[in-house]
Parts: C-alpha cells; sequence; structure tokens
C-alpha cells in the first residue's frame, strides 16, 4: 500500500492538470495581422491598412499600396549637455512608400540619411531626446520633421516616417 499511495497521488495530479487545462484553455483567437517588420501585431480597428502577403506592404482605405522600406544601419544621435555626451539615442527608421518605388530611396539613401541626421541633431539640441523622450508630443515632432526632409529630398512619394527602434542610453 505504502508504494502505491505515491503512484495514485502521480495519477491524481497528472488527471487534474489535464482536466485543468482543458477547462482553462483559451478560445478561438482572433486574427492577428502581422506588421511591416513581419512581427505579429494585435488588430488595430482604429486603422483600415490591410497588409499584403506578397511584398510586405499595406493598402490604404483609398486603394493605393505601399511598401516599407528600412533604412540599413541605425542612426547614433549624441545629446550633448554642458559641453559633453550626456547619453546617445539609437534609432531605427522605415519609409512607407508607394509599391515599386525603394530603388529611388536605396539609390538615395545617402543624401537621405545625412538629412536625417541633421533633423535628429536638431531634435537632440531642442532638448527632444531629454526627459521622457517616447513622449507622444515629442514623437510626432520628430517623425513630422523627418517626413518634411524626407519629402524635400524624395518628393511627395514618401507617404510616412515608422520610427522601428528608440533606444537611449545615458553616460
Amino acid at each position: 500500500m505504502r508504494k502505491l499511495f505515491p503512484i495514485v497521488l502521480a495519477l491524481i495530479g497528472l488527471g487534474a492538470g489535464v482536466g485543468a487545462g482543458i477547462v482553462l484553455r483559451p478560445g478561438p483567437e482572433a486574427p492577428v495581422s502581422v506588421n511591416p517588420c513581419g512581427d505579429a501585431a494585435a488588430p488595430d480597428p482604429m486603422h483600415a491598412e490591410a497588409v499584403s502577403d506578397d511584398h510586405g506592404g499595406g493598402a490604404t482605405e483609398a486603394g493605393t499600396e505601399f511598401d516599407y522600406v528600412k533604412l540599413n544601419n541605425q542612426f547614433v544621435i549624441p545629446v550633448v549637455k554642458e559641453s559633453h555626451v550626456a547619453s546617445l539615442v539609437v534609432l531605427s527608421l522605415s519609409l512607407e512608400i508607394p509599391v515599386g518605388t525603394s530603388d529611388a530611396i536605396y539609390r538615395r539613401e545617402p543624401k537621405l540619411r545625412d538629412a536625417f541626421l541633421q533633423v535628429m541633431f536638431d531634435h537632440a539640441n531642442a532638448g527632444g531626446f531629454d526627459g521622457t523622450f517616447t513622449d507622444t508630443s515629442q514623437m510626432d515632432a520628430l517623425r513630422r520633421a523627418l517626413l518634411e526632409v524626407s519629402q524635400k529630398l524624395i518628393g511627395p512619394g514618401v507617404h510616412d516616417i515608422l520610427i522601428m527602434d528608440i533606444v537611449r542610453q545615458d553616460t
């Protein structure tokens, strides 16, 4: 009886675990969209954009399709305080452009990166990367400035600027 009791307890525990797993199993999941990076993202009912499977672009409500061009390297922006580097901000950007125009972006990438860096240096010098630098108003101002300079260099085909990653390392 002493040898049988642990086996019976183990079987009861196993049965209870399987039963709990069946009862607590989540219901059918809502469809999950895939964002331009290929990561799973929860559906956003506020935006009517659908993601296409063939090229990673999306279609807006007007029917215009977009591609997403990720700029090859990250941007490193020093934040200077009292003539010394107080922190470094690292950013990764992507551009939302009409389908088939990604070659034009890559051809002009050095000029575009230079203009983006100047905008980000100005943003840093104005205090945009201080304190709560990920605040919506701070990020909107940066995106707007980046979009303006990209449309000036590339043309009105640049639809939006996406900040894919942002990190601040204080020194």
